[in-house]
């Protein structure tokens, strides 16, 4: 068994590495911002793809969070920013309401079995998809004010939700190679 502390734990937190804004945002980088988010379904069952309940229930790092809230998180994160694209689309610059992601993480509900997140997080994805595909360019303009980041762009919102994909499905597939799963 890999000791999970004596990794770097920036490199455990980032795997990804951090967000970094890059805009703007032209029509290739989005496309492939898209294909993330297309693939994310994929991607994250293959990443939890036979693991055991003992194992959903390892912290991917040592205080953080277990596999098994990760797949919740991305599930309830996803569903949120979903929702932020289409108040985004419809409203002017809506102020969308900031949430505890760690306080949702633990609730119960974070610790039953994954199935139903990995289901929902492949029917939002379809959605988002096929809305994001949908948009004209200057819908990307378009944006909503978050509490905590200030006015946020749907182009950005996009970029980091590409971003965030790639980080929590790192998450898990890096504690799978530490550990041999």
């Amino acid at each position: 068994m890999a000791d999970l502390a004596s990794t770097d734990l920036e490199a455990l937190r980032y795997p990804a590495g951090r967000f970094q804004a890059a805009g703007p945002y032209g029509p290739e980088e989005r496309a492939g911002q898209i294909a993330e988010l297309r693939v994310l379904p994929e991607r994250l069952r293959a990443a939890v793809r036979g693991l055991n309940d003992a194992q959903l229930d390892t912290p991917y790092r040592e205080g953080g969070w277990t596999v098994r809230q990760v797949v919740h998180h991305l599930a309830d994160s996803h569903a949120n920013s979903y929702v932020r694209f289409k108040l985004a689309l419809t409203e002017d610059w809506p102020t969308v309401k900031a949430y505890d992601e760690a306080a949702w993480a633990r609730l119960k509900d974070s610790r039953m079995p994954i199935g139903p997140s990995l289901d929902l997080v492949t029917g939002i994805h379809g959605r988002l998809v096929a809305l994001l595909e949908s948009m004209a360019e200057e819908d990307f303009a378009r944006g909503f004010n978050h509490p905590e980041r200030g006015r946020v762009t749907l182009a950005e919102n996009l970029a980091l939700y590409a971003w965030h994909s790639r980080h929590h499905t790192a998450h898990i597939t890096g504690l799978r190679g530490r550990m041999g799963w």
